[in-house]
């Protein structure tokens, strides 16, 4: 059980109920980090009081220090204030929640540190599989996942022999366009693609679940997590997100984990395995659930979960192509400059332009994840930027 723990994130959806998961069991909170939030982060460290709070901007961490001066509190900033922040010596665990493969570096630095992880950002085995597994078997550390998916496959596997799986069943919500015809997703706004259903998660992690490229991401992340091949796992839309995913194994049998939809409950196994505290969190009432149903995904439709299954099976460096074709797809849209369904066209775009590196270093992974998003941003600003004064218009009315 994690006695000491470091917060990557913690001014985020995930990072924020973490801390509520850290006052429930009274876990040690010794750093936090945030990308420039810095009034949120403020409040957090003053009533955690950490050792050490990391910021990425460095304009807002100076402007923290100064806030902070009153404490104790060190505070850093920049990619080597994160760094410092995860290798602290007395932390046994990093909860790895920032968006994006900015924690990727600081992720595989606390795993050479002999630090747990606590898993939440996809995109770190998405992009460096391989290289983040080595570094965990050759560090002798875990990696328990905080995603409900991975740790309900994580809980169906506790106690069963991995030569017995004969695959692992994704669950996903389908997001609040499930059923939608290509056409109908033309006229999809911002607003509605942050209306998630089911859960309550950051923008960027929404639009993911609305495009199901969250499903795509996570079918790559279950991959390297399980040690699974890629034809043994499978992805079914499950709109009451009661079940957050099942085990099918080789003698018929399938266990299924079902929970709330409350991410405190798989946060705070994830802190506390293989202990289970008691909570308030949200519970099941099967008296009130009518039907739990299934259905594939539409892949014509949702080309996103599409994309990721194809850049799973060529490998090398097409995931990290995929990621950072999403990440800038996802924020051009956010920011109102492009249309939902060019989202799809970006990322397609992208990948058809890349020649595959089949074993990129960490070095390798860096400047392509760089080189990616300026092919992004270049490919939307010749072919789609005279559409963003119409489509901003539009979201606007």
């Amino acid at each position: 059980m994690t006695k000491n723990l470091v917060v990557l994130g913690s001014t985020g959806s995930i990072g924020t109920q973490a801390l509520e998961v850290c006052d429930n069991i009274n876990i040690r909170v010794l750093g936090l980090s945030a990308a420039e939030n810095i009034d949120k982060l403020e409040i957090q460290a003053r009533k955690h009081k950490p050792s050490i709070v990391s910021v990425l901007n460095a304009e807002r961490g100076k402007e923290l220090k100064t806030r902070l001066k009153d404490t104790n509190i060190k505070v850093v900033w920049g990619i080597e204030g994160m760094i410092e922040l995860v290798t602290i010596p007395d932390a046994d665990t990093v909860l790895t929640s920032v968006v994006g493969i900015a924690g990727l570096v600081p992720t595989i630095k606390a795993i050479e540190a002999g630090k747990n992880i606590a898993l939440a950002n996809k995109e770190t085995l998405v992009t460096a599989g391989r290289l983040v597994m080595e570094a965990a078997k050759k560090n002798n550390i875990s990696i328990l996942p905080v995603d409900s998916e991975h740790m309900a496959i994580f809980q169906c596997l506790s106690g069963n022999r991995i030569e017995d799986v004969e695959k692992l069943i994704l669950t996903a919500s389908g997001g609040p366009f499930r059923g939608y015809t290509m056409e109908q997703l033309n006229d999809v706004t911002v607003e509605q693609a942050l209306n998630h259903p089911n859960w309550s998660m950051g923008k960027k992690i929404t639009v993911d679940s609305a495009t199901m490229m969250n499903k795509g991401l996570e079918v790559l992340e279950a991959r390297w997590l399980f040690d699974m091949d890629l034809s043994k796992i499978e992805v079914l839309v499950h709109p009451q997100s009661i079940i957050h995913s099942m085990v099918s194994f080789n003698d018929g049998s399938i266990i299924a984990q079902l929970g709330a939809s409350d991410m405190r409950i798989p946060i705070q196994l994830a802190l506390t395995w293989p202990e289970r505290c008691v909570n308030n969190f949200g519970r099941v009432d099967f008296s009130e659930i009518s039907s739990l149903t299934f259905e594939k995904p539409d892949l014509r439709v949702f080309k996103c979960l599409d994309f990721a299954i194809q850049a799973a099976n060529i490998g090398g460096s097409m995931p990290v192509v995929l990621n950072a074709a999403n990440e800038v797809a996802v924020s051009l849209f956010l920011n109102h400059k492009i249309s939902f369904r060019t989202i799809m066209d970006l990322i397609e775009l992208v990948m058809e332009n890349h020649k595959v590196h089949i074993k990129p270093s960490l070095n390798d992974i860096i400047e392509i994840d760089c080189s990616v998003r300026e092919e992004t941003l270049n490919i939307y600003e010749k072919e789609y930027s005279k559409m963003k004064k119409v489509f901003s218009l539009t979201q606007a009315e």
